[in-house]
């Protein structure tokens, strides 16, 4: 050999590692192809979406929604889509703070080119304008939300460590904000899978 060591690669050494490297090789059947079609199924679905699964992994595989018998709410397919790009940010960002900005575009991300995004009162990617509510309960009002966010986003990133202790509270008090008017479950589970 003439000066040249050839290198062994070494292995992904976390879930982290081995989704960045599924997602630049976009490899088939591996952890990210399986986290990308059941998060993104599982978050839609929250949220009213009524893709089945198998139309989740199908626009996936395919970039394409295949003839079915019944039809199809075109936001549905547009979420989906937007979904996948959620979770590639979320993969891109891992490693950096949670913020504002990076929950903002997420949600701006995923609801671009939806049906909500033509309502001016909607505020696609910003905090909510109007009241709303989950599961029957109140939640902050739209002049409450940028401060608790901030104040929730300041006591997490504050946690050297996070568990999942730290992600259920996390998560809970979110809900608890809902600062978007729509589309805000979506946005922590994503954060979660990172």
């Amino acid at each position: 050999m003439t000066g040249s060591h050839s290198q062994k690669k070494t292995p992904p050494t976390s879930l982290l590692d081995i989704l960045q490297e599924q997602k630049a090789a976009r490899c088939p059947g591996g952890i990210y192809h399986k986290t990308q079609i059941d998060l993104t199924y599982n978050s839609n679905h929250i949220e009213g979406s009524r893709l089945t699964h198998e139309q989740t992994r199908y626009i996936f595989e395919t970039n394409t929604i295949g003839m079915t018998e019944e039809a199809l709410n075109v936001d549905d397919v547009i979420e989906t889509v937007n979904h996948f790009r959620c979770i590639d940010m979320i993969i891109d960002h891992a490693n950096a703070p949670l913020t504002e900005k990076l929950i903002k575009e997420l949600h701006l991300t995923l609801k671009t080119g939806t049906s909500d995004s033509g309502k001016d009162w909607f505020a696609v990617g910003d905090y909510k304008k109007l009241p709303n509510e989950v599961g029957g309960m109140d939640t902050a009002l739209p002049e409450e939300t940028s401060g608790r966010m901030k104040a929730l986003l300041k006591e997490y990133n504050s946690k050297e460590e996070k568990d999942l202790d730290d992600l259920l509270d996390f998560h809970v008090k979110f809900e608890r904000i809902h600062p978007f008017q729509d589309g805000n479950v979506t946005t922590r589970y994503q954060q979660e899978a990172a």
